[in-house]
């Protein structure tokens, strides 16, 4: 791997190594993109406040995420196809959070299933759930994330209909990949990728390829488009509450009305996210829904944060706008593209060193002591 020092450099190595289609999948957003380019905008527009000669010798990133200790503010997010990133994709970044000590979060819509990943890993993670049409089969899936003792359910709120995406559109993104002359050609440029990916046992959805009416893989992506509702209300998340024992998040949350509703129902942390920018373009950037949220219930639930996290720094400022943790997407698709469980060893790595720095130089030692002292505002 070449000299790597942020996350920017691991963008660009998985640009390299992974086929358009995929590397499309984790990099663009929907429509016009201009929710994904306000999630980095906007982060990148908060001006951080240069402190001097305080000491700041001993310092420390740890903190708790509902409950569970972590070695800085961050969890690995839901992220779906993670393994046609790399090989066992899931298996690998459960694995690199697992040592860095933070949670990693499992997708509905991943290619390693469940119990895949269940027994490749010695320590809980969290499960994401779509509530389908088909609320039996969503069931089952608690029921799995149950038996396979995951310390937290993650429900999205806000994929009640896909937002569209035209770049996963023109590249013909299909699961498993399609060979096109187009994208084999593509492929035929990208061995490490295909020994990986293509030559693995894993190429669907492991978590819904249980079905037995998906007797083929035409039936399974006909099923799957199709098992998106519309109809969703907040007494489906009550449901899920009923039959969830554990602890419930609740992501995707960008207004502040929705925010007081979920936080009645009990959860015990809301994440304020606007799905990457890949669902309603023209919605604001989750930094700037972050304080209203936090301002109306952060002192019921816990709040959280997702959209852009791509350095060290982004964590100080969502926490200091209020957030208690945060939330990595595209930061770990990139790095697993980039060099598998190493790679999202090295992009922890890269966010705790730079969180540890800017706490410095803030004049900040100890995380839990961060708030809106440290903006520049």
């Amino acid at each position: 791997m070449s000299t790597v020092t942020n996350i920017q450099d691991l963008r660009a190595i998985a640009k390299r190594r992974v086929p358009r289609a995929i590397f499309h999948y984790a990099d663009r957003g929907s429509y016009d993109e201009v929710t994904l380019k306000a999630n980095k905008a906007d982060l990148a527009a908060i001006p951080l406040r240069q402190r001097v000669m305080i000491d700041v010798s001993e310092r420390s990133t740890a903190t708790t995420m509902i409950g569970e200790k972590v070695s800085l503010p961050l969890a690995i997010a839901p992220t779906g196809l993670t393994g046609l990133f790399h090989g066992d994709g899931e298996i690998h970044g459960c694995r690199a959070a697992h040592a860095a000590g933070i949670p990693f979060t499992l997708s509905t819509m991943s290619i390693c299933s469940i119990e895949d990943v269940a027994a490749a890993v010695d320590k809980p993670f969290w499960f994401q759930l779509y509530v389908m049409r088909d609320r039996k089969f969503s069931e089952s899936l608690i029921e799995r994330a149950k038996a396979a003792k995951c310390s937290a359910l993650v429900l999205t709120l806000d994929l009640q209909i896909q937002g569209q995406r035209h770049m996963d559109i023109k590249n013909g993104l299909a699961v498993p990949p399609k060979l096109t002359l187009a994208n084999a050609l593509d492929i035929a440029t990208k061995p490490r990728w295909a020994m990986s990916v293509l030559m693995g046992k894993r190429h669907s959805f492991g978590n819904l390829a249980v079905r037995q009416e998906a007797d083929s893989l035409t039936t399974l992506s006909q099923w799957i488009a199709g098992q998106f509702d519309p109809s969703l209300s907040w007494k489906d998340v009550e449901w899920v509450r009923s039959i969830w024992p554990g602890k419930l998040i609740l992501k995707g949350v960008l207004d502040v009305e929705d925010a007081k509703i979920a936080a009645a129902t009990g959860s015990d942390a809301i994440v304020v996210s606007n799905h990457g920018g890949r669902q309603l373009d023209g919605a604001v950037s989750s930094i700037s829904a972050l304080p209203k949220v936090v301002e109306a219930v952060g002192d019921r639930t816990e709040i959280w944060f997702d959209g852009g996290v791509t350095s060290g720094q982004d964590i100080l400022k969502a926490r200091a706008l209020g957030a208690r943790g945060c939330l990595m997407g595209k930061a770990f698709l990139w790095s697993l593209a980039a060099g598998g469980q190493a790679g999202v060893a090295q992009a922890i790595d890269i966010m705790r060193r730079e969180l540890d720095v800017s706490m410095a130089l803030t004049g900040v030692k100890d995380i839990e002591t961060v708030d809106r002292s440290v903006l520049a505002l």
